[in-house]
């Protein structure tokens, strides 16, 4: 736990050693407030809750969080710095999930830095602040499974933007994998256990049930194991590829 602390402390200061992580926050905040605001009719609604702030967080991810993960491994791959980082005495799974928990944890703090719109609703009606806590919660689970993804294709290749493209593809995949125009492409020739499968693997379905404020096992294990599965592929990968 010590080696990949220490590792985790490394690579959460590598963001904000550079104005890329002060530009990419003050990003995130701005588009944010835009997409509430101006497209979510944040005022215009009248209600006490945080939906229109939510509604597009899946969206968002899909750009900005492989904004993030692309440069995990890629950079590392280009630079030739991954051989230096794997000398270290840590396992490969160690680093993986070292540098998995930093570029989260970043995106956490630019999550939390949103705190003045949940100010905001409290000043302006009485909120279900349980239903807000439980967004956030979904929203930073949901966040994970993105970066999982990003930081496996990241691995994959030396160049970023490869890494950056084929990222938005697959997360934009397994957004809309719940979608009645997907569901309907395959329901003409798969059974319908086929189609709940599909259906399944949605981030919106998981995301919009915690969103309504209820936290099911369910949905925690989906994220869970969907972290779990793209860390275990993305350590194969840098395995496979650590002479660069």
């Amino acid at each position: 736990m010590k080696d990949l602390s220490a590792v985790f402390r490394r690579e959460l200061a590598g963001y904000f050693a550079t104005p890329v992580a002060y530009v990419f926050i003050v990003m995130f905040l701005f588009v944010t407030g835009v997409f509430t605001f101006y497209l979510g009719n944040f005022f215009a609604r009248g209600q006490a809750d945080l939906k229109a702030f939510f509604l597009f967080h899946p969206w968002l991810y899909l750009f900005f969080i492989p904004a993030i993960s692309m440069r995990l491994w890629a950079e590392e791959r280009k630079g030739g710095t991954i051989e230096l980082l794997l000398t270290l005495p840590v396992s490969i799974g160690h680093v993986v999930l070292a540098k998995f928990l930093a570029a989260w944890m970043f995106v956490g703090i630019a999550l939390a830095l949103t705190f003045p719109l949940w100010i905001t609703i409290s000043w302006l009606g009485k909120p279900d602040h349980g239903v807000i806590a439980a967004g956030y919660i979904g929203s930073f689970l949901m966040a994970g499974g993105y970066l999982a993804i990003g930081s496996c294709v990241s691995a994959m290749t030396k160049n970023q933007v490869i890494a950056f493209v084929v990222s938005v593809v697959v997360c934009f995949a397994f957004t809309v994998a719940g979608a009645p125009i997907v569901l309907a492409f395959f329901s003409a020739w798969a059974p319908q256990v086929v189609l709940d499968a599909i259906a399944s693997f949605s981030f919106l379905a998981h995301f919009n049930a915690i969103t309504d404020g209820v936290i099911d096992v369910r949905d925690l294990l989906y994220f869970a194991s969907l972290i779990a599965v793209w860390l275990f592929a993305n350590t194969v990968l840098v395995d496979a590829n650590k002479a660069g």
